[in-house]
């Protein structure tokens, strides 16, 4: 194990080391997001998911309905009735996304201080 400094001297020095270290330290270490453009940019990754869940609803919905009036002879109505499923569908999916955004940033409703 190691010993402590015996005088003052040797705290000095251990002092020195200790500010040259952090000094060395602060040089190396990232600098502020501040600097970094896309930074404001973080999380547009999960908006285009939402988007493109959202989107994904309604066009697989518009397929099926469309086929299945072609294959039934009722255009309109399938049509209609599976793009507006395929739209609850992309919705709840975005809230899917957005409840697993809200688990994995660690705070849930009320812990803030303000709620």
């Amino acid at each position: 194990m190691a010993e402590g400094p015996r005088n003052d001297a040797d705290k000095e020095a251990d002092a020195a080391r200790l500010r040259e270290l952090e000094q060395r330290l602060s040089r190396l270490t990232s600098k502020p997001e501040a600097n970094m453009p896309m930074a404001g940019y973080d999380k547009a990754h999960v908006a285009w998911r939402m988007v493109t869940e959202i989107v994904a609803g309604i066009m697989l919905g518009a397929a099926v309905g469309y086929g299945l009036d072609w294959l039934f002879g009722t255009l309109p109505v399938m049509l209609i009735l599976f793009i507006l499923l395929g739209f609850v569908a992309g919705i709840k999916a975005m809230m899917r996304t957005a409840a697993e955004l809200g688990s994995t940033s660690g705070e849930t409703p009320g812990t803030d201080e303000r709620d």
